[in-house]
């Protein structure tokens, strides 16, 4: 086995390496999250507008998605533990960086800056992990990543809500430079190289188109998912340029990197239909998770007047349950077919979103946090399960490109989740408006009877301006619920659709490889 220290796991190594290892990736992942419910105070203390602001996000994830796709590259090229001290090293900085930055276009390059660093965190961090860790307890590796892949993204708001209103908005990035400073001792400690990545490259060859069509495809995509429904998509002369740049560099991409003999991106492993198959369970793993933990928050405070750090909450409790069920599941992966664990998760998972299409205004906290609970049962059931299946059958040489790939599915699908629940919204509650708004006029019996009882609440008559407002406010808070509704709902299809893939994957339990190790 070539890289990390995993032959010499016998000892009983590996279970040091893990918690750092896991660490490094929760520092980055939850840094995605962290910053989104700071971008009001961001504003206001750098002068800008809200607009403006979200560049912040925008720039972390474009330089990001450019950078996790390639990090297999790098880390072949230049060696794993080489690269996880760099990215750890140049992420750390960049935050410490990112809390002094004194004006926003500063902030947004830096943020820029973090996202690079940080692209090879979490491919590179789950290569280490699947190495360092024996077939048969792979299982439970997965589960100490999962932890931190799934886990971060849920606290993330909670934390940065809680900082921002307790401290300063620059304390969201402040908080990695002692943790980033600790994990560069650790790793450089307990995780090790050996063999051809513990030596410096002689030569090597970089292919420069392969990056550029990398850059271009994903970074355009990352722009157009994050600023897509500001911009109305296809309304925009930006976006539909955008749009056109992305298909075209991503088709020479997928030409150019199928015949180069060292290719950035390991579009190969595709060819395997296992793989391929885990790789769209883990985009829509992403589109799940980031989609239902955006809405969520977004009902509570838009229609049921929570704080932000209260909105947060409602999500902590899920996190707890994850963190309780990723142990058991890892053990059972070895025990139980893969696909049956994946189609639990799926089941289960698609039928916590589709109970919440029965919420309502006067819905209380407590109903809230179970709903999201029994959905976050299912993340482990499907985290653990789907990388197993992935890395199954690579071979060890192939591992750094594989992690990148299904690393970039699940962060891809966030995005995609994100902008279609963000597009649900908007499109939904006007067809919802549209449609209630016919409803209220004297034709219809039950109108006279709602109309008195607005009246009454607010003390007037029925044809007041006060009342007709009333009115309005109750058709547009309806029908901006029921696009929360229905958003819950495409999200429960999507998984309950999704289950017939299964199928096309070799049945077999965890901690059985189908390629020799060498």
């Amino acid at each position: 086995m070539n890289a990390v220290a995993a032959r010499g796991a016998a000892g009983g190594m590996h279970w040091f390496i893990a918690p750092v290892v896991a660490l490094a990736a929760f520092m980055e992942i939850m840094d995605i999250s962290i910053a989104n419910v700071a971008l009001p105070h961001i504003a206001g203390s750098l002068s800008s507008s809200q607009d403006e602001s979200t560049w912040v996000l925008t720039s972390y994830l474009v330089t990001n998605a450019i950078i996790m796709p390639i990090s297999g590259w790098l880390a072949n090229t230049f060696g794993r533990k080489r690269l996880f001290l760099t990215c750890i090293s140049g992420f750390t900085v960049a935050s410490l960086l990112c809390g002094l930055a004194p004006n926003l276009p500063t902030l947004i390059l830096l943020r820029a800056l973090q996202g690079a660093t940080g692209g090879g965190l979490q491919p590179v961090g789950q290569a280490i992990l699947n190495d360092s860790f024996p077939i048969e307890k792979r299982g439970m590796a997965s589960a100490i990543y999962g932890i931190s892949a799934v886990v971060a993204p849920i606290i993330g708001p909670t934390l940065g809500g809680w900082i921002t209103d307790s401290y300063e908005w620059r304390w969201i990035f402040l908080i990695n430079v002692p943790v980033g400073i600790v994990l560069v001792l650790l790793v450089q400690s307990v995780v090790k190289e050996r063999g051809a990545a513990a030596r410096p490259p002689r030569s090597f060859s970089i292919d420069w188109f392969g990056f550029g069509f990398v850059a271009l495809s994903l970074g355009c995509l990352q722009v157009v998912l994050d600023r897509g429904q500001e911009s109305d998509w296809f309304s925009s002369t930006l976006i539909t340029t955008l749009v056109i740049i992305s298909a075209t560099a991503f088709v020479l991409l997928v030409w150019r990197e199928l015949h180069h003999d060292n290719p950035m991106v390991d579009l190969r492993l595709m060819k395997n239909p296992d793989f391929a198959v885990t790789f769209v369970l883990m985009l829509m793993l992403g589109f799940m998770l980031f989609g239902s933990t955006f809405l969520i928050p977004a009902l509570a405070q838009q229609l049921m007047g929570y704080r932000a750090v209260d909105a947060g909450l409602v999500l902590s409790p899920g996190g707890v349950i994850t963190i309780v069920l990723m142990p058991l599941v890892g053990r059972a992966i070895n025990k139980v077919d893969l696909r049956l664990l994946t189609a639990i998760g799926l089941i289960v998972g698609s039928g916590a979103l589709l109970l919440m299409t029965n919420l309502y205004l006067d819905a209380s906290y407590t109903s809230l946090v179970w709903l999201r609970l029994l959905q976050s049962a299912s993340l482990p059931f499907l985290f653990l399960p789907i990388n197993q299946l992935a890395f199954r059958d690579v071979p060890p040489a192939k591992t750094n490109n594989a992690s990148a790939l299904i690393n970039l599915a699940r962060n891809f699908g966030g995005s995609i989740g994100v902008a279609v629940a963000s597009t649900e919204l908007t499109r939904r509650a006007q067809f919802h408006q549209s449609r209630l708004v016919e409803q209220m006029q004297g034709l219809n019996p039950s109108y006279p009877d709602f109309a008195q009882h607005v009246a009454h609440a607010y003390g007037t008559t029925p044809d007041s301006s006060l009342t007709l407002a009333g009115i309005y406010q109750t058709v547009v808070q309806q029908a901006t619920l029921l696009s929360y509704l229905d958003a819950f709902k495409l999200l429960g299809m999507v998984f309950l659709v999704l289950i017939p893939l299964l199928l096309l994957v070799k049945p077999g339990k965890g901690g059985v490889s189908g390629v020799p190790a060498h």
